[in-house]
């Protein structure tokens, strides 16, 4: 029965995931408030509340088509800005263990730009709608309600500490991996959900280049990637072509094997990986950074999915609920496909009802990502976590054993990048054709990288 009020929602948290559940709600809600602890900037620029932001970013394929559906023309937005389209296999050229993937006509892709692009350019569109309103330079400090339904957020105003309460309809958390969701929710009587921790104790190093100018149209993204089963094989770089004519570069070890953050260390780590193209390329660019560090968080699950009650008017989104190692470049995938889910399952159910089947359909969109990030991490011999059984083990050789085939066998190449992209689900990699072609392996092994002569370096172009 309509009562004459306003339904309002409630986002806490203005990032990525946040704003994109502010999209989400404006469709079945009159009045949408984001609360953000930080000022959020009008432009392209970083923001302290995403420490993460100054490193390598991709929004892959899966991801980018689920922007789109929530946010219409959005990657060719972010593409008239300047992101890369970078196509997979034939732009994207990745080292493995077995050798260089060969560059097959495209099959999947990313979309690579600074992440202070990409969250400018979907702030600005979602921000643009008039039943959407910010409160800035607000902290989030607790729920209200019970444990049977959330009825709005207490918040607190940065500059002068003062405290209040907002009433909603509707609350989502999008804070973030820092968020106190679980002290909340056990304030309102809500039991601590199970939560799950991989930390493979990665880190990262990352310095941001201006390409060479010959090198500045459709340069491929290089990826060296790493081997947990090796010792020898446990760094990692990758290279990625980004807005301004810039590459943004990345390069990723184990607690025993931190990659520096002064500038010759930087140069000498690049030049430690297991192929040398990397380093051979950025000594064409002009450093445009020094070098960043970050300690990567590891893999965090909450499964408030699994609880037997939960608050209605209430989900946990993004971060807050599954943080993967962002190595992998599912987080923002997630973000977009975990809204989705939440536009479905409201759809279907309402702001009133189901919020605990929303949270369900929100995991769900995580579990494939979870399940590649988790198996993979935990074959690092320094991994925090539980060790993998006996099933989990024959698991990764069989797909020890796809990513082997999968560099010269396009068919089992496509089937392994729409997995990876999170475009198709895992069964493509059962029918007969892929089978057949893990089964034969890979017809031989890519020493160097299939770099057109345009493409090398300068110093390894043969004399004319």
């Amino acid at each position: 029965m309509p009562t004459g009020k306003p339904l309002h929602a409630v986002v806490l948290g203005g990032g990525l995931a946040g704003t994109l559940a502010a999209a989400v709600l404006a469709r079945h809600v009159d009045v949408v408030t984001i609360v953000e602890r930080d000022r959020l900037p009008d432009g392209p620029v970083h923001r302290g509340g995403t420490p993460q932001a100054h490193h390598t970013h991709v929004l892959v394929s899966g991801g980018a088509r689920a922007l789109d559906e929530l946010l219409p023309g959005t990657t060719r937005e972010l593409l008239d800005h300047g992101a890369q389209h970078i196509g997979a296999p034939n732009r994207l050229l990745a080292l493995v263990s077995s050798g260089w993937y060969e560059r097959f006509e495209e099959m999947q892709f990313l979309i690579a730009c600074s992440r202070s692009l990409l969250d400018w350019i979907v702030r600005r569109c979602v921000l643009s709608d008039p039943c959407i309103n910010v409160r800035q330079a607000t902290d989030a400090v607790g729920l209200l309600g019970g444990p049977k339904q959330v009825t709005g957020v207490r918040v607190r105003d940065r500059p002068t500490g003062q405290t209040s309460e907002i009433e909603a309809d509707f609350v989502v958390d999008a804070t973030g991996h820092g968020s106190s969701v679980i002290e909340w929710l056990t304030t309102l009587g809500v039991p601590a959900p199970t939560e799950v921790h991989i930390d493979p104790q990665v880190f990262y190093s990352t310095r941001l280049y201006q390409a060479p100018n010959a090198a500045r149209d459709g340069f491929p993204e290089i990826n060296i990637m790493s081997d947990p089963a090796r010792t020898d094989y446990v760094k990692a770089g990758v290279l990625v072509p980004i807005e301004d004519g810039q590459w943004i570069v990345t390069l990723v070890g184990t607690r025993d094997h931190q990659p520096p953050t002064d500038e010759v260390g930087f140069a000498t780590y690049a030049r430690s990986l297991r192929h040398p193209i990397i380093a051979d390329l950025i000594d064409t660019a002009k450093p445009l950074t020094s070098p960043r560090g970050f300690r990567i968080p590891g893999n965090r699950r909450r499964h408030f999915h699994d609880l037997p009650d939960w608050p209605g008017g209430f989900v946990v989104l993004g971060d807050a609920a599954c943080t993967f190692n962002p190595i992998y470049g599912h987080g923002m995938a997630i973000a977009a496909r975990g809204a989705l889910a939440l536009d479905s399952g409201l759809r279907r159910h309402g702001i009133n009802n189901g919020a605990h089947r929303l949270q369900r359909n929100i995991a769900d969109e995580a579990d494939l990502a979870w399940e590649m990030a988790t198996r993979q991490d935990l074959r690092y011999p320094t991994t925090l976590g539980p060790r993998p059984g006996p099933v989990a083990r024959l698991q990764q050789r069989f797909l020890d054993r796809v990513t082997s085939a999968a560099t010269t066998r396009p068919a089992v190449a496509a089937a392994q990048l729409a997995v990876y992209t999170l475009s198709g689900p895992p069964s493509r990699l059962l029918t007969p054709r892929v089978l057949l072609g893990i089964l034969l392996g890979p017809r031989r092994a890519r020493i160097e990288p299939p770099l057109t002569a345009d493409e090398q370096p300068a110093s390894s172009r043969p004399s004319s």
